[in-house]
C-alpha cells in the first residue's frame, strides 16, 4: 500500500488501475480512523479491484469557532488500519495541494443544507461539497462510500451527484457502535471519562425513538419530545437540535407516512456529537 501527497501521484496510479481493467473505489475520510471508517474500507474491497482512501482534514468545512486545529491526526495509525483492511492507496495531501493559491470555486447547495447541522454550522456543507467534488474529480471512482452516522451529509452528497452528473455509485454503509451503544466517532476521543457516560443519552434516546416508531407511533412531536426528555436528563447534555425530517429533503415533517430521519446533535461538554436512525414508515431501515 502506497501514501501519495499529490493530485498527479493518485492520478497516475488510478490511470495505471483503468488501463487494466480495474475498478476503484473511494473511501473520504478526515483520519483518525476508527472501526466505522474501518468498515466503509472493507466493504470497498470487497466490492471494487483497488480501493483508495483518503486522508485529510479539509479546512473549508470548519467554522471559526471549530476544533480544525484540535483535531485528532494519527497518519501511522491511519496507514496501519487502511493496509491490515485491505486497501490499495492512501490520499493524504496537504491543504496547499487541495486549495492552491487562488483558489476561489466552490460547490453549494440549498435545501438540504439548511436544515440540522447546516443551521449551526452555514459554511460546513459548502466544504464537505467542495472537497467531496474534488476528491471524485481527482480519483474518478466507480464506488464512494460514506457513514450513514453522517446522514445529512450521505443525504446532500446523493444529491450533488444526482444534480451535477455524476458517474459515481454512492453507498451508505449502517453506523458502527461501541459495545454500550455510542456511535463511532473520531471525537469521542475528547470525552473525559465523565463525558463519555453522559454521552451514551444520545444512543439510548435513539434506541427509545426507534422503538415508539417500530411501535407504530405516527406523531413526529411525541418521537422528538420522547427523545428529548432523554437527553435533557443528563446534566452534561446541552441540545443542538433533536428533530425528524424527510429522509429526501431534509425537511422537518409533522407525520411519519414516508421514509424518515431522526437526527440529533448534542453537545457533552465541549464536544459536538451526533446519531440517528432512518425508517420507512412502518419499518426499519436502519
Amino acid at each position: 500500500m502506497n501514501i501519495v501527497e499529490t493530485v498527479a501521484e493518485v492520478r497516475n496510479q488510478v490511470k495505471a488501475w483503468r488501463k487494466e481493467g480495474l475498478t476503484v473505489g473511494l473511501v473520504p475520510t478526515m483520519g483518525y480512523l476508527h472501526e466505522g471508517h474501518q468498515s466503509l474500507i472493507a466493504r470497498a474491497c470487497q466490492e471494487n479491484d483497488r480501493v483508495v482512501v483518503s486522508v485529510f482534514v479539509n479546512p473549508t468545512q470548519f467554522g471559526p469557532n471549530e476544533d480544525l486545529a484540535s483535531y485528532p491526526r494519527d497518519l501511522q495509525h491511519d496507514a496501519a488500519l487502511c493496509e491490515s483492511t485491505g486497501a490499495d492507496l492512501i490520499f493524504h495531501p496537504t491543504p496547499e495541494e487541495m486549495y492552491p493559491k487562488g483558489f476561489c470555486s466552490f460547490v453549494d447547495m440549498d435545501v438540504l443544507t439548511k436544515e440540522l447541522c447546516g443551521l449551526s454550522r452555514p459554511v460546513h456543507f459548502r466544504g464537505v461539497c467542495t472537497v467531496v467534488s474534488k476528491l471524485f474529480h481527482i480519483v474518478q471512482p466507480d464506488r464512494a462510500y460514506f457513514g450513514e452516522k453522517d446522514a445529512q451529509q450521505l443525504a446532500v452528497i446523493r444529491r450533488m451527484v444526482l444534480d451535477l452528473n455524476m458517474d459515481i455509485e454512492i453507498v451508505g454503509c449502517p453506523i458502527v457502535r461501541e459495545a454500550d451503544g455510542l456511535a463511532k466517532s473520531s471525537r469521542n476521543t475528547y470525552l473525559s471519562p465523565e463525558e463519555r457516560k453522559a454521552a451514551l443519552v444520545l444512543s439510548r434516546s435513539i434506541f427509545v425513538g426507534k422503538e415508539l416508531a417500530e411501535q407504530g407511533e405516527t406523531d413526529a412531536k411525541k418521537l422528538v419530545q420522547k427523545m428529548t426528555e432523554i437527553i435533557e436528563a443528563e446534566p452534561l447534555a446541552k441540545i443542538d437540535y433533536v428533530k425528524v425530517v424527510d429522509l429526501m429533503t431534509m425537511q422537518q415533517i409533522e407525520t411519519l407516512d414516508r421514509p424518515f430521519l431522526a437526527a440529533m446533535a448534542v453537545y457533552i461538554g465541549k464536544t459536538r456529537l451526533i446519531d440517528n436512525f432512518m425508517m420507512q414508515a412502518g419499518g426499519a431501515v436502519q
